[in-house]
């Protein structure tokens, strides 16, 4: 595997780092990359900043002239919470929603105060 696509990979979201690692995995300078853009080298620094937000085809150009080559891919988002429980939720009432809190705090309180008389912290 290239290293240049190997230290690539996790830097997707961050641009500058992403061109900057291509520039050094060629062997480039600033200077040296800045003369096969046609651009100064303060352009190459800025676009190398972390915070730099550089268009698509600016940075495959800059890219390009390291020899190496701007992949964009999406994939289907794995949800962080369950889905289906949130529709199961949304489909109650407010009014049942609100009352299956109340349970909810009620065997919560009970728990607690179990856990303190298991530990002996209530007389």
């Amino acid at each position: 595997m290239d290293s240049r696509a190997a230290g690539a990979r996790g830097e997707t979201s961050r641009p500058g780092r992403l061109l900057a690692d291509a520039r050094r995995g060629a062997g480039l300078t600033q200077a040296g990359l800045a003369r096969r853009l046609g651009i100064s080298q303060a352009a190459v620094a800025r676009l190398e900043q972390p915070e730099s937000n550089p268009r698509i085809a600016t940075l495959d150009r800059a890219l390009r002239a390291t020899g190496a080559e701007l992949i964009i891919s999406a994939r289907p988002r794995e949800p962080s919470i369950d889905e289906g429980l949130v529709r199961q939720q949304l489909a109650l009432t407010a009014a049942q929603r609100l009352r299956n809190l109340e349970v909810i705090y009620e065997q919560a309180r009970e728990l607690a105060l179990a856990g303190a008389t298991s530990r002996g912290e209530l007389a």
